[in-house]
């Protein structure tokens, strides 16, 4: 069940509309003794950034100035903290990768004054950023906040254990990288590798048998011209892979999946003992190309679509 992830403001209204800077949210550096918090305050973008990737790129990196990190009064406005949190996810998406991760470095150093507010941004970044269910998921910009959770002063060692956890599995198989190669096996006992596949790309299908939102995903991938060109063609090899020891369960339900697809399981347990792949959401797609480089990790069936219809 997806969870109630607050709405968006357009992010074209976001990056045009004159944003003039109040004073609601403009306090002094030290904590404030009475609740003044009424609305999140953007800043005024100059007239000489003309361009929505100028406009974006400053606000960006000001969309926080006039938030007074000291002030806990702002955990308890969701309706101004939070929706303005969500916003600002929404303008990473509008600026290059090495930005927006300057920028969320940015914003967790300045949360570094007052351990409840850091929580908070924490939290914030944990619902919207990385939760299976929030539709705006981003393991790319999370890794800057579990980086901050580990150097921040505020929190000790025990508070650290799943930061770093965390980060340890979000910088196994990111795009870029070469995705760990695995053993899987067919249901007569043959085996192979991934990095066995010859095709131009390899859809990584990890999944589990009879899981409503993983029938819903076969089927979605069924009905995509382009995935069923790709695997006629042979450029596309979609690998579905069961992670668990279960295979009684997995025999029931392997006529679920389309015969032009490799069924397999993984016998050793390789994928899910030694963490090899992130498996907090099931299903989970990866795209690969030909040299077995991640192309798209983690995302859902339209990405993949969108990506295959334009490369």
């Amino acid at each position: 069940m997806k969870k109630n992830i607050k709405l968006l403001l357009p992010a074209y209204f976001v990056l045009l509309c004159a944003c003039n800077s109040g004073s609601a949210s403009n306090q002094s550096t030290n904590a404030t003794s009475s609740d003044t918090i009424t609305t999140f305050i953007l800043p005024s973008i100059p007239p000489m950034y003309t361009t929505p990737e100028q406009r974006a790129d400053f606000l960006i990196k000001h969309y926080w100035d006039h938030i007074n990190f000291a002030d806990t009064n702002y955990i308890h406005h969701p309706e101004v903290t939070e929706q303005g949190w969500a916003n600002y996810c929404d303008i990473l998406n509008h600026v290059p990768l090495t930005t927006a991760q300057e920028a969320i470095r940015g914003v967790m150093d300045k949360a570094n004054v007052e351990r409840k507010v850091f929580d908070h941004l924490a939290d914030l970044a944990d619902k919207y950023l990385y939760d299976p269910n929030s539709p705006m998921r981003n393991e790319e910009f999370y890794i800057p906040v579990l980086e901050a959770m580990i150097a921040s002063p505020l929190l000790n060692e025990t508070d650290k254990i799943r930061p770093i956890a965390r980060l340890k599995l979000a910088e196994k198989n990111r795009i870029g990288t070469k995705a760990l190669d695995f053993t899987y096996t067919l249901a007569s006992g043959a085996q192979n590798s991934l990095y066995h596949i010859k095709s131009r790309y390899t859809l990584l299908f990890i999944s589990n048998p009879g899981c409503q939102a993983c029938g819903e995903t076969i089927a979605k991938l069924k009905s995509m011209p382009v995935i069923n060109q790709l695997i006629a063609n042979k450029s596309l090899t979609i690998l579905s892979i069961y992670p668990d020891e279960e295979l009684d369960e997995w025999k029931k339900h392997y006529n679920d999946f389309p015969t032009e697809w490799i069924n397999a399981y993984d016998k050793k347990l390789a994928i899910k003992e030694q963490q090899l792949y992130d498996l907090k959401a099931i299903p989970t797609l990866y795209l690969l190309d030909k040299d077995k480089k991640v192309l798209l990790k983690d995302a859902p069936e339209q990405a993949v679509e969108e990506y295959l219809l334009i490369h």
